[in-house]
């Protein structure tokens, strides 16, 4: 087992570098613990097979409000004051920061004003709704989406938590990486999904920290690459329009305190085509037997894809472990052609 108490690598010396710290990590954990899943890890002999690796599927589609995001949303909630909490949070968010914030709140106690783009999953917006979220629509821009937030915040005086750029957030994440390295301590390398980039840097951070030797890699749809040209060009490149099923990475461009974690940490971002994705996802139901999201799937992919096994840099990568991101994936389409079938 991984022990979370040392913190001796050349990585942890300088994370003063950065917005978190394998410290605020571990805090975040303590302060979560009461509410968040510890979620389980899966394996499938199959797939493994099909890699020539050992892959270890961290579940955090089995994660509270069916994502990861809610660990980052959680600690950040619970880390207000009584006196700023009463008043609430804000936020705008494409769906699973939303859900996770949303029920954050609730658990608290306080409201929650969601900002969801008009052309988010009517699963996410359900779910937002279920968790007591009061729901703002707006037009699917981060013009748009941060305008609305921004009245809403002025309006109500709630604190602003933003899914992408937030310290508190991006610690939360990282308790994914702790708890991965306690239940498969022979990891050579996680395979994470990128968008804002609080999941690969949370993970990273604590991950390097922990074990020195392992590699962090991130994936991300061609559709919409932003982290992969920000990695190429060594700034945040922003993208004037993203088209990928993967609705949940289908943010423009890192954030701030994300970047240079993944600029300095990160391996490698790979990007995949939208058949990889789509058959990564097949491959999750069908011989993982769980329900995951399309930007869950993108590790997967990731992991098949041609760019990692011919890479000779990559050989030694042997245990490997997937953070699958999310569950929350809309079967209307499903339920509705079998209801057809049986009419």
């Amino acid at each position: 087992m991984v022990d979370v108490r040392q913190d001796t690598s050349a990585h942890s010396l300088h994370q003063e570098e950065y917005a978190a710290t394998l410290a605020s990590i571990l805090e975040a954990r303590a302060r979560i613990q009461p509410y968040a899943h510890v979620t389980p890890v899966l394996t499938c002999s199959s797939i493994d097979a099909e890699v020539g690796r050992n892959l270890h599927f961290k579940c955090e589609n089995f994660q509270k409000s069916g994502a990861f995001k809610f660990r980052g949303a959680c600690n950040a909630v619970f880390s207000l004051t009584e006196e700023t909490a009463k008043k609430g949070v804000v936020t705008h968010s494409s769906g699973n920061h939303a859900a996770g914030l949303a029920l954050a709140a609730q658990i608290r106690g306080i409201p929650a004003h969601i900002v969801l783009p008009k052309n988010a999953p009517a699963c996410k917006i359900a779910n937002v709704r279920r968790y007591g979220g009061s729901v703002v629509t707006c037009e699917p821009t981060m013009e748009s989406r941060e305008q609305t937030a921004k009245k809403v915040q002025d309006k109500t005086g709630a604190v602003f938590i933003s899914s992408s750029s937030d310290e508190r957030v991006m610690s939360g994440q990282g308790t994914v990486a702790v708890e991965f390295l306690e239940q498969v301590h022979s990891l050579d390398a996680i395979f994470t999904p990128i968008s804002g980039g609080g999941l690969t840097a949370g993970v990273a951070l604590a991950s390097k920290a922990l074990k020195p030797t392992i590699k962090i890699f991130a994936a991300e749809p061609l559709g919409a690459d932003d982290a992969a040209q920000s990695k190429a060009t060594g700034r945040i490149v922003t993208l004037s329009q993203v088209n990928t099923i993967a609705d949940g990475l289908r943010t423009s461009s890192l954030g701030a305190l994300n970047w240079p974690v993944v600029r300095d940490l990160v391996e490698e971002v790979i990007t995949v085509s939208e058949p990889e994705i789509v058959h990564a996802m097949r491959l999750c139901y069908s011989r993982l037997k769980i329900v995951v999201e399309p930007s869950a799937a993108v590790g997967l992919a990731a992991v098949l894809s041609q760019r990692f096994q011919e890479n000779p840099h990559h050989l030694n990568c042997i245990n490997i472990g997937v953070v699958l991101s999310g569950g929350n994936v809309d079967l209307d389409a499903l339920w509705s052609s079998i209801s057809q079938s049986i009419q």
